[in-house]
């Protein structure tokens, strides 16, 4: 997996040297989140920060956030969490790693940026924060949106409008949660990348994703070596697959009288085996046997006359 982006890090080397993209991305909803720690802003205790309910990462590196914390214990926390008044308290909305590793510092308050925003805006928040994080699994972004569609009831469209993203991109996010729930295990904890996610998008049957899936994995398989392993199954299925069965034959057509007398006056005639087959209403055949050379000279002969 990548790193994650510098925002988060407490590193005033990275932050001195770059803008990141989730800080761009939050100055949309939030005003300038990446200001300094000490430029004035406000510090609140620890112990009233409610965690993020709308926060869409459920995991969080136990060596990144180890590192962090160093950082912090080190530097302090240098850019603001950022928070909104509940009641007697305060909820964060962006923000919870610095938090975390304050917490495990040792530290009683953190600096911090206070917004006035509703539930929705606390949401879209989160997930802005966490989209453009490259450390956050996509599992989880896919969660992230759904839960945001099925609680704001919004199309596809509208949340890629409201999150900068293209509407296939969210699309493919979502395609993700119909993966065998042990496939998607694989892509929360890393062990399968997006890429691979969207190859076995492709395979409708859960166990045969499931297959492709740990044989992807047991042979650290790239994604194009993913992609010819489905193609290959795909082609050896459709070898094996039996011949279609012929066309059944069309029920033969009742003699009628008349018929049956035509062929008893043949057969006297002829002194062979006389078959008309009747096929449709002015189709059919007329099928003359012979046993010896004899009989064949004597059928042509009577034919001729």
């Amino acid at each position: 997996m990548k790193p994650a982006e510098p925002t988060d890090t407490g590193d005033p080397r990275m932050e001195a040297t770059a803008k990141p993209r989730m800080a761009r991305g939050l100055n949309a909803l939030l005003g300038d989140v990446s200001m300094p720690a000490d430029s004035g802003t406000s510090r609140i205790p620890i112990e009233k920060i409610d965690r993020n309910p709308y926060q869409p990462r459920k995991q969080f590196d136990a060596d990144e956030l180890a590192a962090l914390t160093a950082s912090v214990r080190t530097h302090g926390v240098l850019q603001p969490v950022v928070v909104r008044k509940v009641g007697d308290g305060y909820q964060l909305i962006a923000g919870e790693r610095r938090l975390r590793a304050a917490k495990e510092a040792g530290l009683s308050d953190v600096p911090v940026h206070l917004v006035a925003f509703d539930d929705q805006q606390v949401f879209e928040a989160a997930l802005v924060e966490n989209i453009q994080r490259t450390d956050l699994n996509p599992i989880e972004k896919a969660q992230g949106f759904r839960d945001y569609m099925e609680r704001y009831k919004i199309t596809q469209d509208q949340l890629g409008a409201r999150l900068g993203l293209d509407r296939t991109s969210v699309s493919n996010f979502l395609g993700l949660l119909n993966l065998h729930e042990e496939v998607q295990t694989a892509v929360r904890n890393g062990q399968l990348t997006m890429g691979h996610a969207k190859v076995l998008k492709g395979v409708p049957d859960h166990a045969q994703q499931l297959a492709f899936a740990k044989e992807a994995m047991l042979k650290n398989c790239s994604v194009h070596a993913l992609e010819m392993l489905v193609k290959q199954h795909k082609l050896a299925a459709a070898s094996a697959e039996p011949a279609s069965e012929p066309a059944a034959r069309p029920e033969p057509v009742e003699k009628t009288a008349h018929v049956k007398g035509l062929e008893d006056d043949l057969r006297q005639r002829l002194a062979v085996k006389i078959e008309i087959k009747v096929k449709a209403k002015d189709k059919g055949q007329i099928v003359i046997g012979f046993d010896s050379n004899d009989d064949f000279e004597r059928i042509i002969q009577a034919l001729q006359k």
